[in-house]
């Protein structure tokens, strides 16, 4: 054992300089740090969300629902900056008591209904429009089977591969070498079941595919953590051909930009199908 290797102490404490670069808004308690009411849109639904995968999976969704005809999913999309502790909000922890993008509140309802974790908002909004989660037990099965999958997996990539090999401290090698092998398997995971099967569910596009694709293919085309060539994900042809074939949909080019704020491409909050058309032909 090196001279300067960690020993953890009977009990744990708290130290809020440790956690790198999201050091300011890791906390180890619960609850709201502040008063903040959330705003309240024109539309039924409204989303409190940020423009990461997790948040790209419900506009995804809201867009592809919208492209279908469904006028009941109009939204509002609000900005949540989590740099800034917006989620510590009361008003936004009244709507997920986890502190954590993104949160929908369906004011359509009898009674408003709040929706928490990107998966389960995936399910209520295709139980709810009756689009994009089969009927047939066996099919539906399997849908729901890959996106339980990408809510168990994901953590691995973002506060596993992601942390060490990007936002920690200091490099830890057996920390990074750890999670690319955990980042490669589940990369062949997704490999292996797109060499079968158009999508993730069988062949139709579902919930599934939305869930997964914000993480997964933002992985394969080396947009996340700039580690493309470290993982050589350009060998996974068949999650490569998923990943094009997924983003070429025009609800994915809408929703993916939705709540983001950097890129060229980027809007901040969407109050209106307008508001998107206006970043992408401007």
């Amino acid at each position: 054992m090196s001279e300067d290797a960690y020993v953890p102490p009977k009990v744990w404490a708290w130290n809020k300089g440790s956690g790198g670069r999201f050091a300011n808004i890791n906390r180890p308690i619960a609850g709201p740090t502040h008063d903040k009411e959330l705003p309240v849109g024109k539309h039924p639904l409204q989303l409190h969300s940020l423009g990461t995968p997790n948040g790209v999976k419900v506009t995804i969704m809201l867009e592809e629902l919208l492209a279908l005809g469904h006028k009941g999913a109009e939204y509002d999309a609000w900005l949540i900056n989590i740099g800034q502790g917006d989620q510590f909000g009361s008003g936004f922890v009244a709507i997920n008591p986890n502190s954590k993008i993104p949160a929908l509140l369906d004011r359509s309802e009898p009674e408003p209904v709040r929706v928490f974790e990107s998966g389960s908002i995936l399910m209520y909004l295709a139980e709810k429009f009756g689009e994009f989660l089969p009927t047939d037990r066996a099919r539906r099965a399997e849908c729901l089977s890959w996106v339980m999958w990408q809510m168990g997996s994901a953590p691995y990539i973002g506060g596993g591969f992601g942390h060490f090999y990007a936002y920690a401290p200091t490099k830890i090698e057996y920390a990074i070498d750890r999670f690319a092998m955990e980042a490669k398997r589940q990369l062949d995971v997704l490999d292996r079941r797109l060499a079968e099967s158009e999508y993730l569910g069988g062949k139709d596009y579902t919930i599934a595919d939305m869930a997964v694709w914000p993480w997964y293919g933002l992985l394969a085309k080396g947009g996340a953590y700039e580690s493309g060539e470290f993982l050589q994900v350009q060998d996974y042809k068949h999650l490569q051909r998923w990943t094009e074939q997924i983003g070429a949909r025009e609800a994915v080019k809408r929703g993916r930009i939705v709540n983001r704020a950097q890129g060229d491409k980027a809007l901040l909050e969407r109050h209106d199908a307008s508001d998107i058309d206006k970043v992408l032909n401007g």
